[in-house]
């Protein structure tokens, strides 16, 4: 998922969501039981706090589902069955809740109205939602400025996320002359010197200026002008591609731009808490797989020869050394010769049990000794070892900026994008981490922890 999952539009969507669940229940709850019994319920029996609790748990498994996902609410087959399997599986959990708490129980009558209304209420809202969002008349009129690989890469977003409701309106350019009449699907409607006309007859809401070279071709007048006024938004094609990507885009990227766009100053009550609660997930997180870590480290042992445990080297916060400690999943001769080799997904050298255990992720459990001790944060960019990074810095740009802040069990890169062995895939996943480093807060870190329980879960995702 990308940065959308915390978007105003996904914020909105979700809220509506509470509003037509929440009603859904009370309208089965008057439906099965009539004014007076429902009157009854609601004042006597504490109903709205047992319909809040049902709200809550549907939410939860609309959010694991993937249904706040365009692709997802696109495809009308898809968006049933998971509507389905993620009530289905909300009402059984609230059924096994129910029957250890009694006094939560709202009514087999009413959970089964209930099941029906809010599986038509929230199955129409998608679809009249994926009905407004392609509509060509509908949504925020964006201009770009420029007509390079930055214009092009910025439109593209923008088309791919058409569901957020971005209209190209088409490109200006910027050196003085159209050099063609369409960029990709939009079109080139003329020059800098054209920008207050086009806006007028386009009706702009927004300009995203992609202009690489600014001296002598940057329409800067105009622009101030147009800010002041309060015309339209005016934003870089960085920020643009930042907030609606969740990356960090290495060719649009300037070192001004982080410089002045950086997360601030991080004072010592910010860092204590962040501590405190990465810590404190890890110590949770260790206590509670203590019993998969005894019989993970039993097979270890059964499947293959060589020690339980595996100890590496990584590179940590500000290029400090430390040995990331997991439980082994490949043979002991996996690097025989001494050189390090990209893992891969289907890895020939992991043992019968390691292929099991990297696949959910077992084999991380050892790392939350490495949170308590302090060498690792439970969410971050995930350390990589000294040969990787070594080459990885000659090739990629802003590569050891990753080293600014401790790596983690788990990281943004690690939840949006999948397994990467190459140096493509690290440039790809620096664009993630890049953005993490630059957005990191502690809501940011507990999206990243729920998206990684909702990865493993279904098995998606990248390490």
């Amino acid at each position: 998922m990308s940065a959308s999952k915390f978007s105003s539009r996904t914020i909105w969507f979700i809220l509506a969501d509470m509003a037509m669940i929440y009603g859904g229940v009370m309208l089965a709850l008057y439906i099965r039981l009539g004014i007076s019994g429902a009157a009854y319920q609601l004042n006597e029996n504490n109903a709205w706090y047992k319909i809040a609790l049902a709200t809550g748990v549907c939410l939860l498994t609309l959010y694991i589902y993937d249904l706040y996902e365009y692709t997802v609410i696109a495809n009308r087959r898809e968006l049933f069955l998971r509507l389905v399997q993620a009530l289905g599986i909300a009402w059984a959990a609230l059924a096994l809740l129910f029957y250890f708490l009694p006094p939560l129980f709202i009514g087999r009558g009413v959970s089964l109205f209930s099941v029906a209304i809010v599986l038509v209420l929230l199955l129409s809202w998608r679809v009249l939602i994926h009905t407004l969002t392609g509509h060509p008349d509908i949504g925020e009129k964006i201009l770009i400025v420029g007509s390079g690989r930055a214009a092009h890469a910025t439109a593209q977003v923008a088309w791919d996320r058409r569901d957020a409701g971005f209209r190209i309106v088409g490109f200006v350019t910027e050196n003085g002359h159209v050099p063609a009449e369409k960029i990709g699907l939009a079109e080139v409607l003329g020059t800098t010197g054209d920008l207050e006309k086009i806006i007028r007859e386009k009706g702009v809401n927004r300009i995203v200026t992609a202009v690489r070279e600014r001296r002598g071709t940057f329409p800067t007048e105009t622009l101030l002008k147009m800010s002041l006024a309060g015309d339209v938004t005016i934003e870089e094609c960085t920020s643009f591609f930042e907030r609606v990507t969740g990356q960090v885009q290495l060719d649009m990227l300037r070192p001004s731009w982080l410089i002045f766009g950086g997360p601030g100053r991080e004072t010592k009550i910010k860092f204590f808490v962040r501590e405190a609660v990465h810590r404190s997930l890890a110590a949770v997180g260790l206590i509670l797989s203590l019993p998969v870590a005894i019989l993970t480290a039993v097979l270890v042992k059964l499947d293959s020869k060589g020690p339980v445990l595996y100890r590496q080297n990584r590179v940590g916060k500000n290029g400090r050394e430390f040995d990331v400690i997991k439980f082994r999943s490949m043979r002991i001769d996996a690097e025989k010769d001494g050189k390090p080799i990209w893992a891969t997904t289907d890895d020939d050298r992991a043992t019968r049990v390691g292929r099991i255990i990297r696949k959910i992720r077992v084999d991380e459990i050892p790392q939350f000794w490495n949170i308590l001790k302090g060498e690792m944060s439970f969410v971050g960019p995930r350390p990589e070892r000294p040969h990787f990074v070594a080459q990885l810095a000659k090739e990629i740009p802003y590569y050891e900026h990753r080293h600014l802040v401790a790596p983690g069990l788990t990281g943004w890169a690690q939840t949006n994008y999948p397994y990467g062995a190459s140096v493509d895939d690290a440039r790809r996943k620096l664009q993630y981490d890049l953005y993490y480093i630059k957005n990191q807060s502690l809501p940011l870190d507990l999206i990243i922890v729920f998206d990684t329980i909702k990865t493993i879960l279904f098995g998606r995702g990248g390490r």
